[in-house]
């Protein structure tokens, strides 16, 4: 397996529907692999509006099984299709009133790999997520994908540094991060949390905001999605803060070692000094 990997992300606007949503992704898909991607991730809850800026049973209504509701089954065979590793993230119902919010990480021949429920669950003005989403219960799983070691973490949970650390211990390279944030406090911390994870994880980040404003509340998804490398650079540019964007960007994983050496942070951890931190 070559140390680049072309990985990319996409930032998108809300069409209106959960069809036309799924055709712009997967259009968006084969662009990427037309320039040689071989890894993807999409926003969060990708094929649905953010619908968490109100309290409404109605939006119960976007939730699908995985990895057999229909957006998961679609997913895969483009997977299969392009030979790219997908990270999928969807409103997931496990059984009447038990919802999650989740990503499906498919690999390159279509396997449904597993998936990742979100951790950390808001329940503040313009993020009623409670009112939605059980938090996760299937800990940080790391899959071994076609193009390496992917894990995920999903918006609100990457306030949260435990799961980054855990994501890391289980041999993470890069770590896909779904999110709709909107415009506010939060565009400051988006530029500083998630290189600094990066760093003190010594793995990959990519970054994904929605972008544009969205028909539930009037908040503006801020975009400025990105990719970070183990030394909390962003490789390339940062994407608009404005308009869709596909990012497509080389990831050298060779840096992981080279990092890992310099800095060896996995090695100088003191678990046995931690436990008060884990006490209530």
């Amino acid at each position: 397996m070559s140390p680049i990997v072309r990985a990319a992300l996409v930032q998108a606007t809300w069409t209106g529907d959960t069809e036309t949503m799924i055709a712009k992704h997967a259009e968006h898909a084969r662009a990427a692999a037309a320039q040689g991607a071989k890894v993807i991730g999409f926003q969060e809850v990708f094929n649905a509006p953010y619908f968490c800026q109100v309290q409404d049973a109605e939006h119960y209504r976007w939730a699908e099984p995985v990895p057999d509701g229909p957006t998961v089954r679609r997913m895969r065979d483009l997977a299969r299709e392009l030979g790219m590793v997908m990270v999928v993230p969807v409103y997931e119902i496990e059984q009447p009133g038990v919802y999650y919010n989740t990503a499906a990480v498919i690999d390159a021949d279509g396997a449904f790999l597993g998936r990742y429920r979100k951790h950390h669950i808001p329940q503040v003005e313009g993020f009623w997520e409670k009112f939605y989403f059980r938090p996760g219960n299937l800990g940080w799983p790391v899959f071994d994908t076609a193009v390496g070691r992917v894990g995920v973490y999903i918006c609100y949970d990457r306030h949260f540094p435990e799961g980054w650390r855990a994501l890391g211990l289980a041999g993470a390279q890069l770590v896909y991060n779904p999110s709709a944030t909107h415009r506010g406090l939060s565009s400051y911390l988006w530029k500083l949390e998630q290189p600094a994870a990066a760093v003190a994880n010594e793995y990959f980040v990519a970054a994904i905001n929605r972008v544009g404003v969205e028909e539930y509340g009037d908040n503006d998804f801020y975009g400025t999605s990105y990719f970070v490398d183990p030394r909390g650079r962003f490789v390339g540019d940062v994407a608009s803060g404005k308009e869709e964007e596909l990012v497509v960007r080389d990831l050298d994983f060779g840096l992981i070692d080279e990092v890992r050496r310099q800095w060896a942070f996995y090695r100088d951890r003191r678990p046995d000094a931690y436990g008060p931190l884990v006490e209530d």
